[in-house]
């Protein structure tokens, strides 16, 4: 596709509806402009293509802390940040993938869908095992080329991987299905792929946040599963702006911080005779405390105890939600931050006292806001970010004040995408 194909394209009123529907009104001139870079880099480098474009969002918790390893409850959504691509066939077994701001391309060969130890933890390590999970299921997988850009930044706690690999699912999807995979099928591939071939373990959560869109609860009773129910509310109709506070914490030598808190959720489990915590209640933990306390220590209760209001916390931020009840779901999330912060404990790191960036972000929000809004904890905790709704009066307040402290640009307005993967 040249430049003039690529404007052209982006101009439709068919496409340009598309992008307000992903992105806001306000933001099609700005989105039409960011593909149409796209595509005519990708054409610059691979030439006059038959050309897809796909795109994957990115993911906000909104509630459900640390509960769907647990076989519990949470309720996320996509956002209006997402990773984009501009893809067509090779004509072998190879994928090119050039991605912006990364100084080489992403290659590897098809031909071999068994994971490559040496490329654990990179980009062809998520693509190769995507397409395995295709195989897998008897769909059809091939070469591609192609240029990807990301607005979902590492670290933002958005789940920029998530993004990557229900996209590079899309774009499998695009190029050789009927572009119809059920979301759910694309966010195992996506999981299924992290764990597998890129050598981290972690929920379903986010691949299917970012695969379904909109505001969606998920139920993990069922492993590999979850059972969605869809929330209908319009978060833009409250008169709140979410956002997301990058504290600029790392996430580096956390790795144990976060393997302890499913596992002393499991070892108090285990007491209650249960495989994980999401079946049980708050009476049978706080019944069984001292043999917790017991088998698996004071935090293992502690944690325990927040797995299992945070899992009852979900649905009634759903049904709030459903009714239209703003309030009362603000005033859950602000117990669901609470909850976090003093029982589940993933707000700061006790092994560095100096730092504790998100914990100062969730106080300084609730500071500005004085009692209106609310704030908590955003994602797995202990450094990253915190997410606040903000009234839109107080916004320009809010980001100030909030940037003044962790820098310019670490406040994230963001808007929930009514769709997950799509294609353009």
């Amino acid at each position: 596709m040249d430049r003039y194909d690529a404007e052209a394209h982006f101009a439709t009123r068919p496409v340009r509806d598309r992008l307000a529907s992903l992105y806001g009104a306000d933001s099609v001139d700005a989105q039409a402009a960011r593909w149409t870079a796209l595509a005519r880099e990708a054409a610059a480098r691979f030439g006059a293509l038959p050309w897809r474009f796909v795109s994957a969002p990115g993911r906000t918790e909104l509630g459900g802390n640390h509960t769907d390893h647990q076989g519990g409850r949470v309720l996320a959504a996509a956002v209006d940040l997402d990773a984009i691509a501009c893809v067509a066939p090779s004509r072998d077994s190879r994928v090119t993938l050039e991605s912006e701001g990364w100084p080489r391309a992403f290659e590897l060969d098809l031909a071999s869908l068994e994971p490559v130890e040496a490329e654990r933890g990179s980009t062809e390590a998520l693509i190769r095992g995507v397409a395995a999970g295709f195989a897998a299921r008897g769909l059809p997988v091939g070469g591609f080329r192609g240029r990807m850009a990301s607005s979902v930044l590492p670290g933002s706690g958005l789940s920029s991987s998530a993004a990557v690999e229900v996209l590079v699912g899309a774009a499998f999807d695009a190029l050789f299905g009927t572009g119809s995979t059920a979301p759910l099928e694309l966010a195992l591939i996506g999981q299924e792929a992290e764990n597998r071939f890129y050598g981290k373990p972690c929920g379903l959560m986010d691949q299917a946040a970012s695969a379904l869109g909109g505001v969606v609860g998920l139920d993990f009773a069922v492993p590999g599963r979850p059972l969605p129910r869809p929330v209908r509310a319009e978060l833009g109709s409250f008169g709140h702006r979410l956002a997301v506070i990058d504290s600029g914490g790392s996430h580096a030598d956390l790795s144990a911080d976060y393997a302890a808190v499913p596992a002393e959720m499991l070892a108090a489990a285990r007491v209650l005779g249960r495989e994980a915590l999401g079946t049980a209640d708050a009476a049978e933990v706080i019944a069984a405390l001292p043999a917790i306390r017991e088998a698996a220590g004071d935090r293992a209760a502690l944690r325990a105890l927040h797995c299992v209001r945070e899992n009852a916390r979900v649905d009634a931020m759903a049904d709030a939600l459903d009714s239209g009840d703003f309030p009362r779901f603000l005033s859950l999330v602000n117990e669901s931050g609470d909850s976090s912060w003093e029982l589940l404990q993933n707000v700061a790191n006790p092994r560095t006292p100096r730092e504790q960036g998100v914990a100062l972000a969730v106080a300084l929000s609730r500071e500005i806001l004085g009692g209106s809004g609310a704030a908590r904890v955003h994602g797995g905790g202990f450094a990253g970010t915190a997410q606040a709704w903000v009234p839109e009066r107080l916004f320009p307040e809010f980001r100030e004040r909030v940037e003044a402290v962790f820098g310019p640009g670490s406040v994230m307005a963001l808007r929930v995408r009514p769709e997950g993967r799509a294609q353009l």
